[in-house]
């Protein structure tokens, strides 16, 4: 084989080397929550329902090749969670800050610990008798990876009692029954 040869030869290598990742790439765009392991998927309100009720939150990375990873195994995944705004309890009373009521662990597992709390308010009036629930209250969670946060899953706690002062919870729950 010639130099020539040889350098033309090297030089069409190199070129299709290159151009293997032409048009594709696998770049992470964005993280979520989901409270699924097997698909991404939005959880929306996740709801502790009684006194040590857990729920499990997972990030997914979304790839700009449109695919979606799991990344709660990679590690260097940090969850943070904090009181929204203006939330209250069923009596009217601001949530603690920093959360008291849920513990977040370091993988992503919600707990309901005391000092238990309901986050529910019963807004039905006499003549009912079962109650009306509205959220009066909830902690946002949120999961950072590789610069980039998911956008909040919010988490309503209902490990407390409900109020029964007007006779509309006279089975005392708070909040919604949990959904099957």
């Amino acid at each position: 084989m010639n130099r020539k040869t040889f350098f033309a030869a090297l030089a069409c290598a190199s070129l299709a080397i290159s151009m293997l990742g032409c048009g594709q790439s696998n770049n992470l765009q964005s993280i979520q929550l989901s409270s699924s392991n097997t698909a991404a998927s939005s959880p929306g309100t996740i709801d502790l329902s009684g006194e040590g009720a857990t729920a499990q939150l997972y990030v997914w990375g979304n790839y700009s090749d449109g695919k979606q990873k799991l990344l709660n195994a990679v590690g260097d995944v940090a969850y943070q969670i904090a009181v929204t705004s203006n939330s209250v309890d069923q009596f009217g009373d601001p949530l603690p800050t920093p959360p008291n009521s849920v513990q977040l662990s370091p993988n992503g597992l919600l707990t309901a610990v005391p000092p238990f709390i309901c986050t529910w308010s019963n807004s039905a009036v006499p003549p009912a008798t079962t109650p009306a629930w509205g959220l009066s209250g909830s902690y946002s969670v949120t999961a950072t990876y590789a610069g980039f946060t998911s956008p909040a899953v919010f988490v309503a706690v209902a490990s407390q009692a409900g109020s029964n002062t007007n006779g509309t919870n006279p089975t005392a729950e708070c909040g919604p029954p949990p959904s099957s």
